[in-house]
């Protein structure tokens, strides 16, 4: 499944449904962009959730405002829109999908 980008606008709605995974980041961020690929490579290899990116910036500051993300990488579990967990930092690969694991069981 493709990795879909969230905005203030779109947020509410890309939440809505399945169990989401968001990876909120930014490009000046070097554990984002070490981060980015592993979420990337996720998706593609487990389909039965949705895996959005938020880039936080200035046109887009209510949403990670709304959440408290004070750290970046941070990423959100929701299910049915509702936030579930949170995890801020670098994971590698295995370690997000334990967690997905865990958050499906």
């Amino acid at each position: 499944m493709s990795v879909k980008h969230a905005t203030d606008e779109n947020f509410t709605e890309l939440i809505d449904g399945a169990l989401t995974l968001v990876d909120f980041w930014a490009p000046w961020c070097g554990p984002c962009r070490m981060f980015g690929p592993i979420f990337e490579s996720t998706s593609e290899k487990i389909h039965d959730v949705n895996f959005v990116k938020f880039e936080v910036n200035d046109e887009n500051r209510r949403t990670p405002a709304k959440f408290g993300i004070r750290g970046i990488p941070s990423v959100l579990a929701f299910k049915n829109g509702e936030l579930v967990e949170a995890r801020s930092g670098l994971m590698d690969e295995e370690t997000l999908a334990a967690w997905i694991a865990e958050l499906k069981g």
